[in-house]
């Protein structure tokens, strides 16, 4: 149990890195939390310091996301992974290294379901991918992937076998995720969300 309790905290850790923070501090001399949206996460810093630093924090959160994921795997702990992603997720959103003030989740909810499901991470990148060329909002593309992933999990379990853990923690990822951009969804409705220009 204690062993558990110390891969939860990991994991936690992990997800509390502040991968925009660091890029934005140390090649950039910017505090992204200063600038655009305030938040921490990779559509901020795309917006903040371009696409370079974007594809840099988004590729480090998804990671993390993966990484504490596989913890349980690691250190060969009878636990489901998405516990730890879970830890993880909530280490982004709130990170103890910076403030509790994070990103959405959207890019380390990713790495976790890269982690416990590659091929709907695949099908959830495409179609975020084609979501943000028709619409230019990532905001949009990041909710209707969080509900593609949870079609998916859904689809999949009428087509093959139900994994209900992971149904129940997509249905929760992309519920977190929605709650998350309840900013930008009033925004889009009043058509002052601010659309990407690089793609």
């Amino acid at each position: 149990m204690v062993q558990i309790i110390l891969v939860l905290i990991l994991a936690y850790l992990l997800g509390s890195i502040p991968s925009g923070l660091i890029v934005g501090k140390v090649f950039y001399k910017t505090d992204i939390r200063e600038h655009g949206s305030g938040n921490l996460g990779g559509t901020n810093t795309f917006r903040t310091l371009g696409v370079k630093a974007g594809l840099a924090v988004t590729i480090a959160d998804i990671l993390k996301g993966t990484l504490a994921a596989a913890l349980p795997l690691i250190f060969h702990l009878n636990i489901n992974p998405l516990l730890a992603g879970i830890f993880a997720i909530l280490g982004h959103t709130y990170p103890i290294f910076a403030g509790f003030r994070g990103g959405k989740a959207v890019a380390t909810s990713g790495g976790v379901v890269l982690l416990a499901a590659p091929y709907m991470f695949l099908t959830v990148i495409v179609v975020f991918f084609i979501s943000l060329y028709i619409t230019k909002y990532v905001s949009l593309s990041s909710m209707i992937a969080g509900i593609t992933a949870v079609l998916y999990a859904v689809i999949s379990g009428f087509v093959y076998n139900w994994d209900i853990p992971l149904v129940i923690v997509v249905f929760l990822i992309a519920s977190f995720v929605i709650y998350r951009h309840r900013a930008n969804i009033k925004r889009i409705v009043n058509k002052t969300e601010p659309k990407i220009k690089w793609l």
